[in-house]
């Protein structure tokens, strides 16, 4: 089977196959215990939990994986036809120098910058449309996707629901990236590695760093399971000692890991010294800042540039699964404000929904300001609007412990880790949501819940 040829199912299609007794249970159990679940999770939504995870059918998350992988290959193509480093890419992209932190312009671009990526998913019309690559070791989510939907199965279990059904949590992304980390540098069993991240960085927990280190420690017990002695850390606070090592935590470390995006890190002196132990190659780092430049959304513009060029199932793999995709230039200015209803405008080296339009939402004046302004800073890219499914998803209403079902668009973003499937983020609108899913704007995260 051709995987631009499968038949999906509709997204509600492997919740409504579990029997009405079970799926009441499920709800009941979950509902009851919302607190334990979600405890300690990310999310600015004072209002709303859910009462299940998402459910997917095994056949159809393989297959999503499948097309997953494929299609990243085929951005990280697209990019090697036009530069062979990433200081060429860089300039090809007019991304200035010193932006993009951490940055080798020598560097040549190989297939190990895919070592980790994780699509933005939108269903529309039961396909799923890849309307964003996040290709980089900075992969939000994997923690709270992976504890959500175990403390779920969890409930479950507890209440004798796995006995009367199949299902179980996807493989777990933490795992499997601690797995491709190791793999990837070459570490030896009990290598000391530094998890780093920007605490001045907006995302929620940030502001209490003892307290998101204390939530992690979950986490620095499954790398010891990967044979990893793992060492969370602020980036800010890293050193060099007089042999150039990088010290986190008081010691040298192996390795390191960033959960921090390289165009938007905070300057610091740790930052210096992480680019100082880089650049004298005391310290081996998963994955390389190159990454980030292969991610930028116009390598989305060049797949439909070339794929006339592509071999016939590529071809058809990037019409069905990639929305039409154009760079935003002045020439294009005019068609966009008269396509307003049909198109999504973003930065292409942007995340979080910052700085997205969206055509239908936006006032006609503000869609075409908001254009000219994007022509005259550049990097922005022209999207074909997708319009997600609304499924069906129960939630718990935070102030009266009320279950309300409803019907809300969700984005599945499955995790690749040394291109092995791990599991899924899944953000989940809340009744009365707006279009656009991320954490900023109160979306919630779960994993997947996967059937047979």
């Amino acid at each position: 089977m051709e995987h631009a040829d499968y038949r999906w199912p509709s997204a509600a299609r492997a919740w409504l196959d579990l029997p009405a007794p079970v799926r009441a249970d499920m709800v009941a159990a979950g509902a009851g215990a919302w607190r334990e679940v979600f405890d300690g999770r990310a999310t600015y939504n004072e209002q709303w939990r859910l009462a299940r995870p998402p459910v997917m059918d095994e056949t159809s998350l393989g297959v999503l994986n499948a097309v997953s992988d494929r299609l990243a290959q085929l951005i990280f193509e697209a990019c090697r036809r036009r530069a062979a480093t990433a200081g060429e890419l860089r300039r090809l992209l007019s991304v200035p120098d010193g932006e993009t932190r951490l940055l080798d312009d020598d560097e040549p671009l190989t297939e190990a910058l895919l070592a980790a990526f994780r699509p933005d998913v939108l269903l529309c019309d039961g396909v799923p449309r890849f309307v964003e690559y996040n290709i980089d070791s900075s992969l939000g989510g994997a923690f709270d996707a992976d504890t959500t939907v175990r403390r779920f199965v969890d409930v479950y279990r507890r209440r004798g629901l796995t006995d009367r059904v199949r299902l179980s949590a996807a493989p777990s992304a933490v795992d499997r990236r601690f797995a491709a980390i190791r793999a990837g540098l070459g570490l030896p069993e009990g290598a000391r590695v530094a998890m780093l991240i920007d605490f001045d960085a907006e995302y929620p927990g940030l502001d209490d760093p003892q307290r998101f280190i204390r939530l992690l420690s979950p986490v620095v017990e499954r790398a010891a399971g990967c044979g990893m002695d793992l060492v969370v850390a602020p980036v800010s606070q890293v050193s060099l000692d007089d042999r150039k090592r990088l010290i986190a935590g008081g010691a040298p470390v192996d390795g390191v890991f960033r959960l921090f995006v390289p165009n938007r890190v905070t300057p610091s002196a740790g930052m210096d010294a992480l680019a100082a132990a880089l650049a004298a190659g005391t310290v081996p780092m998963w994955v390389s800042a190159a990454a980030w430049l292969v991610a930028n959304k116009r390598a989305f513009a060049w797949l439909w540039e070339d794929a006339d060029t592509l071999p016939a199932a590529d071809r058809d793999l990037v019409r069905r699964y990639v929305p039409r995709t154009w760079s935003l230039t002045a020439q294009l200015l005019d068609r966009a404000v008269a396509g307003q209803a049909d198109l999504v405008a973003k930065p292409a080296d942007g995340s979080a929904g910052v700085d997205v339009l969206i055509g239908r939402e936006t006032d006609a004046d503000a869609w075409r300001d908001g254009l000219t302004r994007a022509v005259g800073r550049g990097g922005f890219i022209l999207q074909e609007y997708v319009k997600a499914d609304d499924v069906p998803l129960d939630f718990v209403h935070i102030g009266t412990g009320e279950t309300v079902a409803a019907e809300v668009p969700y984005s599945i973003a499955p995790y690749l880790f040394g291109r092995r499937a791990a599991g899924a983020c899944i953000r989940t609108g809340f009744p009365g949501c707006d279009g656009v899913l991320n954490l900023a704007r109160g979306v919630l995260l779960s994993g997947l819940l996967v059937v047979d």
